[in-house]
């Protein structure tokens, strides 16, 4: 391992609740307690912290975070722009580039939400950049406008809707598993899921992710650094984010892509550049936590990520290979967005962390490389391939 090399040293989360439950804290506190979290996981001093990042328009400022938590100095303060949770990822590529170029020593990356207070995800709001142009035609949300692209998607290429199911049954199966997940204690079946109300065809009621507070934070260092601190390092062997060719808002803005990547979430080419410098292919990836808003674009996502044929996502997830323990390619192994809460994506790297750790509530064993990818659709998206020391 190189010297420069960034890693994950440590990892925090509070308690995730439902949107609307009650809440002691505000979106600034309990991103504070997500990254003391981090902190204390990785052996280091929150006051050594010397950089934040985020995504997603999130409200831990860096300046308020200095303040609440008494960082020495801060050399480094960036959001990605654009792309909602599609800068999940991009929030830690960051942060990896700040501490490889020497920009600050120990960056943490951190999404809170407390939608009860800030508004939900889920709703209308007027603040869309391009709402002249597509609330006239009922496109007020998110569901709205991707179950267009889900439509797309499945018309092109066969995908039934037991196979969307599929894949929202092996999220709820793991989150089983995991005293986090907001559905723990809440198992789903096939015939519950296709009896759920439709929300905006052909997405149902779990085709959607979940709405709620809570926050979490990961603690980005170099490897050189890593060996001094407490826990176990993960290196990110190659991080990413961008945008494909035409893309632009993708669909959730004018729906002006490309009609050739039309039915994809345009990160064919991010995909190939990943992998590239990580010097990997598709195959040797163990175990991904791919970003699951609705089940259809995850769907999508993992095609474009070249873990299945284009096309073939829906039969691959129905065929019990995304399942875990048995089988050949686990995915969302913390319930992901659509089980075990949604903290925009943040959490799948943290999950990515505790796989790549050995300590996840549905371990791969033997996991070596693990995917995480961010919000499909909109741009610019992004992905990380975290490795095991």
């Amino acid at each position: 391992m190189k010297p420069e090399t960034p890693c994950i040293v440590g990892i925090g989360q509070t308690v995730y609740t439902r949107w609307n439950a009650p809440l002691e804290s505000t979106e600034l506190g309990l991103g504070c307690e997500a990254i003391v979290a981090a902190a204390s996981d990785a052996g280091m001093a929150v006051r050594d912290i010397d950089g934040v990042t985020s995504f997603g328009g999130d409200g831990c400022e860096p300046a308020m975070v200095q303040a609440a938590l008494g960082l020495t100095e801060v050399r480094l303060s960036a959001i990605l722009w654009g792309g909602g949770g599609g800068g999940s990822c991009g929030a830690v590529d960051l942060a990896a580039m700040a501490v490889m170029s020497g920009q600050a020593k120990a960056v943490v990356a951190v999404r809170s939400l407390a939608q009860g207070q800030t508004g939900r995800y889920g709703r209308y709001s007027a603040k869309r950049r391009h709402g002249s142009f597509i609330y006239p035609f009922g496109l007020l949300a998110a569901p709205q406008l991707l179950a267009m692209h889900v439509a797309r998607y499945m018309h092109e290429h066969g995908v039934t809707q037991e196979q969307l199911g599929a894949f929202a049954l092996a999220c709820r199966e793991h989150a089983q598993r995991n005293p986090a997940a907001v559905t723990r204690g809440r198992p789903l079946d096939m015939e519950t899921y296709l009896s759920a109300r439709i929300i905006a065809d052909p997405l149902r009621l779990y085709d959607c992710c979940l709405e709620t507070n809570g926050a979490c934070a990961v603690l980005v260092t170099t490897w050189e650094r890593a060996r001094d601190l407490g826990a176990a390092p993960v290196p990110i062997l190659s991080s990413a984010h961008g945008s494909s060719v035409g893309w632009s808002s993708g669909p959730l803005g004018a729906f002006n892509m490309p009609l050739e990547s039309f039915a994809t979430i345009g990160a064919a080419s991010l995909a190939n550049d990943l992998y590239g410098r990580a010097g990997v292919k598709p195959s040797d990836i163990d175990v991904a936590q791919i970003y699951d808003n609705f089940t259809g674009l995850a769907l999508m996502a993992m095609e474009d990520y070249g873990l299945c044929p284009r096309g073939e996502a829906g039969a691959f997830s129905a065929s019990g290979a995304i399942q875990w323990p048995h089988g050949a390619l686990p995915v969302n192994t913390h319930g992901g967005n659509l089980s075990e809460a949604y903290i925009h994506g943040l959490n799948h790297v943290v999950e990515g962390v505790r796989q790549m750790r050995g300590t996840s509530t549905c371990q791969v064993g033997g996991a070596e490389l693990c995917l995480v990818t961010g919000g499909p659709g909109p741009a610019p998206t992004s992905a990380l391939i975290l490795g095991r020391v």
